[in-house]
């Protein structure tokens, strides 16, 4: 925790890299007492750690959850999506934390100290945390989306551009869920519907380090 601050919270994102689904926020102030023991950034854990993790977690810590669906996204960018669903978290939680560390560069706007910490969720026991309840919820909502929606295989990839993703948007074109500025997902539209594809077509403002990072997460699950 934050040397004579209490209580602290950590949060952070998943999702920006995706073509579907929502970027998925989570914030959570742990337990000093009670800290479940392997906590760390989510891609570095497989399924089934990051399952039992949210758990203890859920158990043990304060944990709040909010979501910027793609008509967000779509509205405002990706990265001002994900820095609202963070402080929508954070301002969730059940008690009000004092100070905030982030996972990245970014502030964002909640009513107490705010600290941005560049590769946070390996760094930060608060902000690994949080990158788990974030991780999860995530996966299970595109699962249950994969259900509705099967000839995608959402729950394969969960959103990302693979091939598979690319081909069934080829095919069928995006769904309510798609994030309708982002390339792929634009020209898939465009060319099931005869028009020309918009000029002004958008791509995640993530490195491309981040997207590869976020994919590899998806093939250990």
């Amino acid at each position: 925790m934050k040397q004579g601050v209490w209580p602290v919270a950590g949060c952070d994102e998943v999702g920006r890299g995706p073509l579907a689904g929502p970027v998925v926020a989570a914030a959570v102030i742990l337990d000093p007492d009670r800290i479940p023991k392997g906590i760390d950034d989510s891609k570095r854990l497989t399924m089934e750690a990051r399952e039992a993790l949210f758990d203890e977690i859920c158990a043990t810590a304060l944990v709040s959850v909010a979501a910027a669906p793609p008509w967000r996204i779509d509205r405002d960018n990706i990265l001002r999506a994900s820095l609202w669903a963070l402080a929508r978290a954070v301002r969730g939680l059940p008690q009000a934390p004092r100070h905030v560390f982030v996972d990245g560069r970014d502030r964002i706007d909640v009513p107490c100290g705010c600290e941005p910490v560049i590769g946070g969720d390996g760094l930060l026991l608060s902000i690994g945390a949080a990158s788990i309840v974030a991780k999860v919820t995530r996966d299970r909502l595109m699962c249950r989306l994969a259900q509705a929606h099967p000839e995608y295989g959402f729950d394969s990839h969960m959103g990302y551009g693979v091939p598979r993703h690319l081909e069934a948007l080829r095919q069928h074109g995006p769904t309510p869920h798609h994030r309708r500025h982002f390339a792929p997902v634009a020209a898939a539209h465009a060319r099931l519907n005869g028009v020309a594809v918009p000029a002004d077509l958008s791509l995640p403002e993530v490195t491309e380090t981040v997207i590869a990072a976020e994919e590899a997460a998806v093939q250990v699950a």
